[in-house]
């Protein structure tokens, strides 16, 4: 177990290539920025959208990284920082009529959390 010496340490996250629009998911973690890990795993467990499941993994993916690598309680972290950039996009055809072929984009999205201690 690691010692903390550092009072600005932060606890990072990511996943990558989501099959999610980076704006569907940032409509998501808009709701849960700023706030503690058990208050976010609330709102995300009760919001009816898709983007929640990745977001919630993620959340709790962060909170192991926590707990395992510097020994840290789960109630004492928050939300630090939270970001959804865009990703690659997969490009596929959809048949139209008198042999033309339209364009599909399938965007993706990668988030990135950033957890912190909640310092008293």
């Amino acid at each position: 177990m690691k010692t903390l010496t550092n009072s600005n340490l932060k606890i990072k996250a990511l996943n990558k290539h989501i099959r999610m629009s980076p704006h569907k998911v940032r409509r998501v973690v808009n709701q849960i920025r700023g706030r503690s890990y058990e208050q976010a795993l609330m709102i995300l467990e009760f919001m009816p959208y898709r983007a929640c499941n990745p977001i919630l993994k993620l959340l709790s993916s962060a909170a192991a990284n926590a707990n395992h690598n510097f020994g840290l309680n789960k109630s004492d972290l928050f939300i630090n920082g939270i970001e959804v950039n865009k990703g690659s996009i997969l490009k596929r055809l959809q048949p139209r009529a008198q042999g033309r072929g339209y364009p599909i984009h399938k965007p993706t999205c990668h988030i990135t959390i950033i957890m912190g201690i909640i310092s008293e």
